[in-house]
């Protein structure tokens, strides 16, 4: 199964990409955070994350950053640093 997804997010300017993604039994938000993350490493500039639209009309902005905090902090509590 398929779903739509619409990413908008401000880098040197306001920008917005689309993509139909297949879920493979993978949660909706999961998937858009997989392909935001594809989007940051292509960026050559800092992006900021401002909506994520599912089909059309379904807003998993906050389910997307959400995830997104999770990993940043299972980096963190993993970085055994000596100081």
């Amino acid at each position: 199964m398929n779903m739509t997804i619409e990413i908008h997010y401000k880098a040197s300017s306001k920008l917005m990409q689309r993509a139909s993604l297949p879920l493979r039994g993978k949660r909706p938000e999961f998937v858009a955070y997989q392909w935001w993350k594809q989007i940051q490493k292509e960026m050559s500039y800092h992006a900021t994350l401002e909506q994520v639209i599912m089909n059309g009309d379904n807003d998993i902005t906050q389910l997307v950053m959400d995830i997104e905090t999770q990993e940043r902090n299972k980096i963190n509590e993993n970085l055994d640093l000596p100081f």
